[in-house]
């Protein structure tokens, strides 16, 4: 009986410190790499589905997951599935962003959140952090860090969601 009462208070203080993940992505404004302010959030109704991924120039899992994302982005583009990948780069190490992405050939957009407000708002400490999101805000899906493979497990949850 005394086990039992003492489970009942384990769970009881686990759920109530238990905070579910939003299901709406937060509003984010952001840099592009030319300085110029941009609303992230905009760019979803545009797609079917948009992964943004959390990266910076130091994260050697981050560069492996977006060269991996890269082989697949011309075929996601065709169903209609665009990918944004936004740099938590400090203010000091940005510019080290525009050769980086020029020299590995990524096609998609890349923005900057040197201020780290998302996150904050999303509530992430680690990176590479990817999130799934639908034309309306949605998040489908997320996952935090990166080993060789996680790109065809990525692929085939945004098949699932078309």
């Amino acid at each position: 009986m005394k086990n039992l009462i003492l489970l009942s208070l384990i769970c009881s203080f686990a759920l109530l410190s238990f905070k579910p993940v939003a299901n709406k992505f937060p509003s984010l404004s952001l840099k592009t790499l030319d300085g110029k302010s941009c609303e992230l959030n905009q760019k979803f109704s545009k797609n079917k589905l948009t992964v943004i991924s959390f990266w910076a120039t130091w994260c050697s899992p981050c560069k492996k997951e977006l060269d991996a994302m890269s082989s697949h982005y011309s075929e996601w583009q065709k169903k209609g599935i665009e990918v944004v990948a936004v740099t938590i780069d400090d203010i000091q190490q940005v510019n080290k962003v525009k050769p980086m992405v020029q020299q590995k050939s990524w096609g998609y957009t890349i923005l900057s959140d040197a201020n780290k407000d998302s996150l904050k708002k999303l509530g992430f400490q680690s990176i590479p952090q990817t999130f799934v999101v639908d034309a309306n805000g949605q998040i489908l899906y997320t996952h935090s860090g990166y080993t060789p493979g996680d790109e065809h497990e990525l692929e085939k949850k945004l098949m699932s969601f078309l």
